[in-house]
């Protein structure tokens, strides 16, 4: 597959995705060729994130394939030209992340949606842990702002939490 139409074959995995767990299959590790986890992992992907964003396209309508497509195009552009496709040797599980109710600037959520977005760039994430959970998707509802153009933001501030929050404060509807 060339790079110029990558999002082809990733809509073909997540389309079979989809209709896997539709029909009721269960387990990422069912889900995928041999073939298809190269190129998942070629992108920097892993079978469980396709996976837990299939699984919540079911069970709560979201997210789509459009930001599917533009969260896993932004993971990719990191994993080829910030770590030269080398997949990093780092795991970030839930007890790593600030707590939930942790705020800054009276806003919730927040300081562990950043940590989040980092480990999601980098390909840290645990298998119990997903960019777009039920708690990011009420964050990025209650803001007006996309999971994507978030991500963007903290690819192009990655070490600047300040930016990362102003970003936020001036973005949202809810502030």
């Amino acid at each position: 597959m060339s790079k110029h139409d990558y999002h082809n074959q990733l809509k073909t995995i997540w389309e079979k995705a989809v209709s896997l767990y539709e029909s009721g299959q269960r387990g990422c590790v069912t889900f995928f060729t041999p073939e298809e986890l190269e190129f998942l992992g070629s992108i920097g992907h892993s079978a469980q994130e396709v996976y837990d964003f299939a699984e919540d396209r079911i069970n709560y309508g979201v997210p789509d394939f459009e930001t599917f497509l533009l969260i896993a195009s932004l993971r990719r552009y990191y994993f080829i030209h910030a770590m030269s496709s080398h997949p990093g040797d780092k795991v970030v599980d839930t007890g790593d992340l600030p707590p939930k109710k942790d705020a800054v600037r009276g806003i919730e959520w927040l300081p562990r949606l950043i940590e989040k977005a980092r480990a999601k760039l980098r390909g840290e994430m645990s298998d119990d842990l997903m960019y777009l959970c039920a708690g990011d998707r009420e964050f990025f509802k209650t803001h007006d702002i996309h999971p994507a153009e978030f991500l963007q933001f903290v690819m192009n501030n990655f070490e600047d939490d300040e930016a990362i929050i102003d970003f936020v404060v001036r973005n949202s509807k809810a502030l």
